[in-house]
């Protein structure tokens, strides 16, 4: 496998471009088979999830064209609902084909998801809503099978503001017969993106943004083209690589909203952020200050943020105290950063950070995506030579992120 090597304490100067957003591509690409033809989905990253999300649309049959960052998908070819173990089992977002396959084929088998181990991340809100649209479902060894003569609209409330199974149960209301409302629905970004794609095939929802969605079913979809969002969480990890460097860049091709609850946590520790049309500047020079965090659900703090600012607050002089709601096993970074010499510890979902006065570098793995792109900013502000092990975790979500921060100015290769 591929690593990373740091050297760290080069400021960082110059303009990133954020890519699309990762977390509203995936359930695009799986509700573009409900199209009858061909759709382009424009500005995809270069990420190995959606190398393997093609990969199950080939694998259903689908006609598939990568070029110049436009994936086109002809959904008329597919003939095979089933999706192969191996690599329905390599990614999370497999799942969101449940949807889209059971409202526009009737039938299908999904092997259960893969995905970071960041802790348990039930299926059975998916199934819930799912059953309550008409589908019968059978969980067996590992697999899930559903099928469905018609799917009819009902009104469906949500124990957890859960992203996945908001995507799925709206993906799969769109063909369903009448109305269709979900309670206590997330309202992440991504959400909102996935419901305009889906007006844009034809498809009538309302209320995507809020914690009431309504879909109204329609006989069919037609194919388009649409661009996903920026991604929020990417442009999050630059905005923080600003201020662990002490550095002041410019994030281009970004949404102020999606990164308000961001902005916001690293204005109160004293990172000066501008806001222009469609960019952010950001500068990290001033010297900052201890916070706590907890994530929450959007518009709260993100989750997929959490270790990045993790490895800001370890920089800060003064404790700091970040608490996970949303995942019960994502500080599986800590031991990494103790090994560059942070000063962190573990209480129940707590981790409380002792800011020391300098980080080291030495050889450290990844165990997830976002714990991943943390070890990277560890390094961009250590003393010496960092190496981080497991790299394919990083390329599950960034586009190149070590040939944007080298553009910017940090010393960093791939090996």
């Amino acid at each position: 496998m591929s690593k990373l090597i740091i050297t760290g304490k080069k400021e960082l100067t110059g303009e990133v471009v954020a890519s699309c957003s990762k977390n509203s591509s995936l359930p695009i690409i799986a509700a573009s088979i409900m199209g009858n033809g061909t759709t382009n989905i424009l500005n995809v990253p270069n990420i190995s999830d959606i190398k393997i999300m093609i990969q199950l649309l080939k694998g259903m049959g689908a006609k598939v064209d990568y070029f110049k960052d436009t994936l086109s998908i002809n959904s008329e070819f597919i003939n095979n609902t089933k999706l192969t173990q191996e690599v329905s089992s390599k990614i999370r977002a497999s799942f969101l084909f449940l949807g889209p396959i059971i409202a526009k084929y009737g039938k299908g088998k999904i092997y259960y998801p893969g995905g970071c181990n960041i802790g348990i991340r039930p299926i059975e809100l998916h199934l819930k809503g799912l059953s309550s649209l008409g589908a019968k479902i059978n969980k067996e060894n590992g697999f899930v099978e559903v099928r469905a003569d018609k799917l009819v609209g009902t009104r469906i409330y949500l124990d957890f503001p859960s992203v996945g199974a908001t995507e799925n149960i709206l993906m799969a209301a769109v063909l369903a017969e009448g109305e269709t409302i979900i309670d206590n629905a997330a309202e992440e970004p991504e959400i909102t993106d996935l419901a305009n794609f889906l007006n844009k095939m034809g498809a009538k929802i309302s209320g995507a943004g809020t914690d009431s969605i309504k879909i109204v079913g329609v006989n069919e979809l037609k194919t388009c083209s649409y661009e996903p969002i920026p991604d929020r969480i990417e442009a999050g990890t630059y905005m923080v690589a600003a201020a662990i460097t002490k550095s002041k860049i410019k994030i281009k091709k970004i949404h102020e909203y999606c990164l308000k609850p961001i902005s916001a946590k690293l204005k109160e520790m004293g990172v000066k952020i501008i806001n222009e049309e469609n960019s952010i500047i950001v500068d990290g020079k001033n010297e900052l200050q201890c916070t706590d965090i907890k994530t929450m659900p959007f518009p709260g703090f993100p989750t997929d943020m959490q270790a990045q600012m993790m490895a800001l607050l370890s920089t800060i002089k003064g404790t700091s105290i970040i608490t996970e709601t949303v995942f019960e096993n994502r500080f599986l970074h800590i031991n990494e950063f103790n090994k560059m010499g942070t000063n962190i510890s573990v209480l129940g979902k707590s981790a409380i950070i002792q800011g020391v006065d300098k980080i080291k570098g030495c050889r450290v793995t990844a165990s997830d995506l976002r714990a991943g792109a943390a070890l990277v900013l560890m390094g961009l502000c250590a003393e010496g030579d960092t190496e981080i092990g497991e790299m394919d975790h990083i390329e599950r979500g960034y586009d190149n992120l070590h040939v944007k921060l080298e553009n910017l100015g940090a010393q960093i290769y791939k090996a």
